[in-house]
């Protein structure tokens, strides 16, 4: 059966640059190309892509921002909110708490409705009960494991159904976590995490109490990486998480 995914939206606006900057300061992104001199812009958030261009049959701002909404998850609501008021958004609907779910929604310089969002965990474990492949692996203490994975990486970690957890890796991807009592870790890597600056994650790691194996065979640095130059893949680096799984970080 085909499936269909959802991967951008297109805003035409009189000034894309300057709205494609607008959307990347309000959520700390990035403009990721601008192919050609028409103004075309990307901006990309967690797999999601918000393009911007010119067209010469839409001008102006948008009349009717309600009939279509664009719904951002963010990690961090009042701190997204403040930037949008450090931005000089206009408030539709101010950051509000329904029932632990935070919901926000202002105008762009366009006009176009914008609302940010964040959804309790029970929510949230409504809601990304999986559907599609996952991996998983067992861990000797599930507590343990919640703990490591939201404090020490920063991932959310929801409870799913049967004493299972999923660990959001980001917004595309849950992996989930079991308790096995009699775990035996396994011999090979389990997780592997591409990061932007893989010295900086390290040093955040470490600072954390984190320990980094090192292999036999491989030359590692004073950090405990693993430079490209070594074996020809990515620098990358190694450590374990409370049960003994495996997880690299590497340059992505």
């Amino acid at each position: 059966m085909a499936t269909a995914t959802i991967n951008s939206m297109l805003l035409s606006s009189d000034d894309p640059t300057r709205l494609a900057q607008w959307y990347a300061t309000a959520f700390e992104a990035k403009v990721e190309s601008t192919p050609g001199d028409d103004g075309y812009q990307v901006v990309a958030l967690d797999g999601f892509y918000l393009m911007f261009d010119k067209r010469d049959d839409v001008s102006g701002p948008n009349p009717g921002g309600a009939r279509a909404i664009l719904n951002v998850e963010v990690d961090d609501p009042s701190a997204t909110a403040k930037r949008l008021d450090e931005l000089g958004a206009a408030w539709v609907s101010p950051l509000e708490d329904r029932d632990g779910n935070l919901f926000g929604t202002v105008e762009d310089p366009d006009g176009n409705w914008l609302q940010i969002l964040r959804l309790s965990d029970e929510s949230e474990a409504q809601m990304s009960e999986p559907n599609l492949a996952f991996s998983g692996f067992a861990v000797g203490d599930l507590e343990a494991a919640e703990t490591f994975y939201r404090d020490v990486l920063g991932m959310r970690v929801l409870r799913f159904p049967m004493g299972v957890l999923g660990i959001r890796i980001n917004r595309q991807t849950t992996v989930m976590a079991y308790p096995k009592p009699d775990h035996t870790p396994a011999g090979y890597t389990v997780l592997n995490l591409p990061v932007d600056d893989l010295d900086k994650a390290v040093d955040e790691l470490a600072a954390q109490g984190v320990e980094f194996l090192r292999y036999d065979g491989f030359d590692h640095d004073e950090r405990g990486i693993v430079r490209s130059g070594e074996h020809g893949g990515p620098d990358i680096a190694w450590f374990t998480d409370p049960s003994g799984n495996v997880i690299a970080v590497l340059h992505g």
